[in-house]
């Protein structure tokens, strides 16, 4: 008993007890809102809302480009976070830096920008209509593209900071008993990387499933198209498209999945048992 006061005690630390009270009003700003979401919710026509046709067309077309968006992630980030983490202080400092630029950006410039180089008169966007007819702007294929400009950063930095974090005494280990480089990839670097790489995957999963801005402005708002799920909200909420019930419903449905997103990231981080 006095070894579990003692141990909380040391968990509570030495910080002024006055400072709960702006903590507990910051819990509540986030929590509040979505508990207000939630009482919204018509649970009696709960199941009709989300099995509706357009709702279901917006949601298998949210899942269906989120996974594509995650499958690249994961071939394009996972070398990306393993040149990072190998490279020497300052170059790993500017690449970092280049990898979050997205993050810190409005969706809605990552759009335009999107739009700038992929658009009819941008330059790769000439390329590709010229050479092979392809117009990528307003198709599913840029919901993809928006899905992966804003996903990648959280796989690459999840991945990267698990690489830094085993260090490389394992990999010298292997390679002095005679492994290849793909073996100690393959054997080594990518099991110790393991919590970082499935909690980067889950984590670019649900942040391409929610991508909002950059996908309005990039690939639009065409239903069965490039309508997904955030955007069949948002076009319900002014007044056309999916009921207002339906909207509600598929916010209930985004909740869920970002909680469930939560709990296997910290089912997968190191010491989450403790």
């Amino acid at each position: 008993m006095t070894r579990r006061l003692r141990r909380g005690r040391e968990l509570d630390g030495f910080v002024p007890r006055i400072l709960a009270l702006p903590a507990l009003v910051g819990l509540a700003l986030l929590v509040v809102p979505l508990a207000a979401l939630v009482a919204r919710v018509e649970w009696s026509t709960l199941w009709a809302d989300i099995t509706a046709p357009a709702a279901l067309e917006a949601l298998w077309l949210s899942v269906r480009t989120g996974l594509i968006a995650t499958v690249i992630c994961l071939v394009l980030g996972v070398p990306l976070a393993l040149w990072i983490a190998r490279s020497g202080p300052r170059s790993a400092g500017v690449l970092r830096a280049l990898v979050t630029v997205p993050l810190v950006l409005p969706p809605m410039v990552g759009g335009v920008a999107l739009l700038f180089l992929f658009g009819r008169n941008g330059a790769l966007g000439q390329l590709l209509d010229a050479w092979w007819g392809i117009r990528v702007p307003f198709t599913t294929p840029a919901v993809v593209l928006a899905q992966t400009f804003v996903a990648l950063p959280f796989l690459v930095l999840a991945v990267e900071g698990s690489l830094r974090t085993a260090g490389i005494e394992y990999e010298r280990t292997a390679a002095t008993l005679g492994a290849g480089r793909w073996t100690i990839l393959r054997r080594v670097t990518l099991p110790l990387a393991a919590p970082g790489l499935v909690a980067g995957t889950v984590l670019c999963f649900a942040r391409a499933i929610g991508e909002f801005g950059a996908t309005a402005l990039f690939a639009g708002n065409a239903p069965g198209v490039t309508q997904t799920m955030p955007l069949a909200i948002y076009t319900a909420f002014n007044g056309s498209g999916v009921g207002q019930g339906t909207a509600v419903a598929l916010s209930l449905l985004l909740l869920v999945t970002a909680l469930a997103v939560l709990l296997l990231v910290r089912a997968w981080r190191p010491g989450a048992s403790r």
